[in-house]
């Protein structure tokens, strides 16, 4: 149990008040984590904060300085970070628009929003983790930080892994998953990589990629992903915080650059 165990270990969960981060949240806290959570939500992110007697901080993670607000709040607070999620996924009102309808601006938006912000919120986390970070550009956070290493768990999804099954959204008359989704989540899989090289010994980089999640979907889109799921059902966000919980902790010490889809075998056909 003690692999597992993470008392006073600090964490900061970004998007920790959407779709799967209250579960990621809540499972760090029961295996004795010191949670930040963050998000650009304040009020559902303060509402899971208060939930697993937790910290909450204010991120938009389309701006680079509020990342960098975000990671110096934590210093200031806590003197050190150990692990960082990043499970943010901002959307634009254009999200679901298909590939040939969406413009060059638009487009980069987006992978901006997802892509850019994870390279940026991982640059920030490292830099507060790694003994070499101290003084790098743009670094604000006091001399004394603890900088022991730690770990970094990015979300990638399935779909930077393979290609949506088109047919499971024909059958709903529902849009697929965007090209750019796949585009970002592909690439934060190989920066993840990168990173874990770039870094290791003393930070480990990790993902994980979850299949489907359930949130009350159109139940034909339901039934279609489930009837192509080994596992005959959809993914809770409890089902992805496991993960996420193993990749932070002891019991990975040797893990890094890896890549864990939660997908209920969806990628292993």
């Amino acid at each position: 149990m003690t692999l597992f165990d993470l008392t006073d270990e600090v964490v900061v969960v970004v998007g920790g008040a959407g779709r799967i981060g209250p579960a990621v949240c809540g499972a760090l806290a029961d295996h004795g984590a010191e949670v930040v959570v963050a998000d650009v939500d304040r009020d559902a992110g303060r509402r899971v904060a208060d939930d697993i007697d937790g910290t909450y901080h204010h991120v938009d993670v389309t701006d680079e300085t509020s990342i960098r607000k975000l990671y110096d709040a934590v210093i200031d607070g806590f003197d050190r970070i150990d692990a960082a999620v990043h499970a943010a996924y901002p959307r634009d009102a254009a999200y679901g628009d298909a590939f040939l309808a969406r413009g060059e601006s638009d487009w980069r938006e987006q992978v901006d929003a997802q892509l850019t912000a994870t390279a940026t919120l991982s640059r920030e986390a490292i830099r507060r983790m790694h003994p070499d970070g101290a003084g790098t550009a743009g670094q604000s956070d006091p001399d004394d930080a603890v900088r022991d290493g730690g770990a970094v768990v990015n979300f990638g999804s399935t779909y930077g892994m393979v290609a949506p099954d088109f047919r499971v959204y024909e059958e709903a008359n529902m849009p697929p998953s965007p090209a750019h989704y796949s585009a970002s989540k592909g690439g934060i899989l190989n920066l993840t990589r990168y990173l874990a090289c770039e870094f290791a010994p003393e930070v480990r980089v990790n993902a994980v990629s979850p299949g489907g999640v359930f949130d009350e979907q159109d139940p034909e889109f339901v039934a279609a992903y489930e009837d192509r799921t080994p596992m005959d059902r959809m993914a809770d966000p409890d089902d992805i915080a496991g993960a996420v919980v193993y990749l932070v902790s002891d019991a990975a010490s040797y893990v890094t650059g890896e890549n864990i889809a939660v997908d209920g075998g969806w990628t292993a056909q």
